[in-house]
């Protein structure tokens, strides 16, 4: 072993005893790749143990496995997350690994958009289902352990739950994601009792398998071209704040929708129309 090595070797042991999730077990959904994926490695650097899934048949377990070998302690397994049964089935045999639940994180969720004006039931009632109603088929099941002794609820939304985008068809969308940030605040309020603080997180526009599949180069564009920040976001840029909200340090966070888009919730940029008002006051 080099002496490279033999330094990462102690950087991991260090993280994995004093990191910001030190011993937190842990339940990730959707972390074959993106936001899910980036979140799985973060909240294994910091130290917690994890269970990830994927719809995508091998593909948590590879990357779980990658992580492996570098010494965590994450698993993944195959799930089809509309089907109830097989998650609850997910959220026990994850648990019993574990031996108890700190954080379930609501990564995953599918798709579907269109106009409403051409928006059929069969569409309507699949975007329920990818976004909406998978959340609550691993809440429910997971919640009983999260109340007892306290734990972290986070869920994903968008911020397509804050402002309409008509160019993209997002009403389904919007819907189902404004439902989640309605049922977060009121899971909130019922686990108080319990010590389960329950939080979602709004995403804008971030770069992914699943983004790049739903949308092309220029809804892409037209999307960046009215954030503050002009880039798309990442998924570390998500799983960072993920850990904050999985981490003791946010323990006193809950029933919050927090955005994490480049500033597109905040306000409309155009630089060119900012120079032209400027240049036109300038010259009363």
């Amino acid at each position: 072993m080099s002496v490279r090595q033999v330094g990462e070797s102690i950087d991991m042991m260090e993280n994995k005893a004093s990191g910001r999730l030190a011993g937190k077990r842990v339940l990730i959904t959707g972390t074959a790749g993106g936001q899910g994926a980036a979140a799985q490695q973060l909240f294994a650097e910091q130290g917690a143990r994890v269970v990830g899934c994927d719809v995508q048949p091998g593909a948590a377990e590879a990357t779980a496995e990658a992580l492996r070998d570098k010494g965590y302690d994450v698993w993944g397994c195959d799930l089809d997350l509309t089907d109830p049964d097989a998650a609850g089935a997910w959220v026990e045999e994850g648990v019993e690994r574990l031996g108890g639940l700190d954080v379930l994180y609501n990564n995953a969720a599918g798709f579907g958009f269109s106009q409403f004006s051409s928006m059929t039931l069969e569409l309507w009632r699949h975007v329920m289902s990818v976004e909406l109603d998978i959340i609550f088929h691993t809440t429910s099941p997971a919640w009983k352990y999260l109340c007892d002794g306290g734990g972290s609820l986070i869920n994903t939304a968008s911020y397509s739950a804050l402002r309409g985008i008509g160019p993209l068809g997002q009403v389904a969308h919007s819907a189902a994601k404004g439902a989640i940030v309605s049922m977060s605040r009121s899971l909130a309020v019922e686990g108080a009792e319990f010590g389960v603080r329950v939080n979602s997180i709004s995403p804008g526009f971030v770069a992914s398998p699943s983004t790049d599949a739903a949308v092309d180069d220029a809804g892409r564009a037209w999307q960046l071209s009215n954030a503050l920040i002009q880039r798309p976001g990442t998924g570390d840029d998500i799983a960072y704040l993920a850990v904050y909200l999985a981490a003791d340090e946010s323990s006193w966070v809950t029933g919050q929708n927090l955005s994490v888009d480049g500033g597109s919730t905040a306000g409309w940029r155009d630089d060119k129309e900012t120079r032209r008002i400027v240049d036109l006051y300038a010259g009363s």
